[in-house]
């Protein structure tokens, strides 16, 4: 099996502590990484590689692990223009608009969901993202739940079912019988085709005791919680994560104390979705206050065609930085190490021996120009599992 060394790169974000005991990104200055097939075999100074049958110059600009997009939802159809345009015109933002996304995803045909999800995948790419989670959710049928998870399946590993998404419209008046067609029929249609199971717990959605149900129906399943947690209002929805070793708690805009605390004493990632706040003009995630308080911080994209449709991982980062009390270092880690983490993997979100071969190229000599120059198309080349892709 043939190598590869990319040299001459100025700054290299490895997020191995080990390196630098003062720094988690684990920087490594004029560095280079060793690809043998799909994983990273090296990391170091350029003048101590190892000898390679194929060379590549970065050209003294920066390499970081590709892009871990733990959150988002990108089995749909249609979009919500009108929608967005009101609510930038004053109209405020409720969990009541996925309806619309769910009449449009209904009638799609099998073909149109998934040329919508590779479209937006390729677009996601080709800004550094290389691992990615998507949901269902846009269904709320025992069919279309399923053929959402199965399309999705085809391309990550990282499939989340959400029927619990909000309760769909043929349940208005029984939003019970609706939570036991997701934890009866539904479950045990869409549990082949996913890793984890999700629920909206906000007001409009899901309350605790009913995602209670939804989480821990999942988990007789085989499937793993992670959960839509206090978006738009306080709630029991951190708690919840915590107390069922939920993988992530999204959102966390609205955080008691007593939430922080939670989230800082366990393996459950804050996943902060920026995106989101910037599309419906909410308040951000206090991000500062969380990573203070020592819990593990994620960024994700959120994509979706309603609160917050952008691909962008960079975007992310930069609001992250402006808006939410995050450094530069901090909001990569997050948008790599803690998407990773987000997501229980160690394979992804670091470049160490023993990794996926995901790199992320910078036109640029430093990771902070993320931050530094937002909204600049700086990724200059992506490999994904070894293969140079962009």
């Amino acid at each position: 099996m043939s190598a590869t060394v990319i040299t001459n790169i100025a700054t290299l974000v490895t997020n191995d502590p080990s390196l630098r005991d003062s720094d988690p990104l684990g920087l490594v200055r004029d560095a280079a990484v060793v690809i043998e097939g799909d994983r990273v075999v090296w990391t170091g100074e350029s003048s101590k590689a190892p000898a390679t049958d194929n060379r590549v110059d970065a050209g003294g600009r920066a390499v970081l692990p590709g892009f871990v997009d733990s959150h988002s939802h990108l089995v749909f159809a249609g979009d919500r223009t009108e929608e967005f345009n009101a609510r930038m015109s004053g109209r405020p933002y409720s969990a009541g608009g996925i309806r619309t996304t769910v009449a449009a995803t209904r009638a799609a045909s099998d073909a149109e969901l998934e040329a919508t999800l590779t479209r937006y995948l390729a677009e996601a790419l080709r800004q550094g993202t290389t691992t990615f989670e998507t949901k269902s959710g846009y269904g709320l049928t025992v069919e279309d739940e399923a053929r959402a998870l199965r399309l999705a399946a085809r391309h990550t590993d990282e499939v989340t079912y959400l029927g619990a998404h909000v309760v769909a419209p043929e349940y208005a008046d029984d939003p019970a019988g609706y939570v036991a067609l997701v934890t009866g029929e539904m479950l045990n249609a869409c549990a082949p085709h996913a890793r984890w199971i999700d629920v909206f717990c906000e007001q409009g959605a899901f309350g605790g005791d009913q995602a209670r149900a939804v989480l821990t129906a999942g988990k007789a399943k085989g499937l793993h919680p992670r959960i839509h947690a206090n978006q738009l209002s306080y709630g029991p929805g951190v708690q919840l994560a915590v107390e069922l070793d939920a993988a992530s708690a999204d959102h966390c805009t609205h955080l008691t104390d007593a939430d922080v605390d939670a989230l800082a004493n366990s393996a459950t990632v804050a996943t902060l979705l920026p995106g989101a706040e910037f599309s419906t003009r909410a308040a951000w995630p206090d991000a500062r206050r969380l990573l203070d308080a020592g819990a593990t911080v994620a960024l994700s994209t959120d994509c979706n065609p309603g609160s917050s449709f952008t691909s962008s991982m960079p975007f992310c980062v930069a609001l992250a930085v402006r808006d939410m009390g995050m450094t530069p270092d901090e909001a990569v880690r997050a948008a790599t190490a803690g998407g990773a983490a987000a997501l229980r993997r160690t394979d992804v979100g670091r470049l160490v021996p023993g990794a996926y071969a995901d790199l992320v190229l910078l036109d640029a000599p430093s990771h902070v120009h993320l931050a530094y120059r937002p909204g600049v198309p700086l990724v200059a080349g992506v490999w994904r599992r070894g293969v140079r892709e962009v």
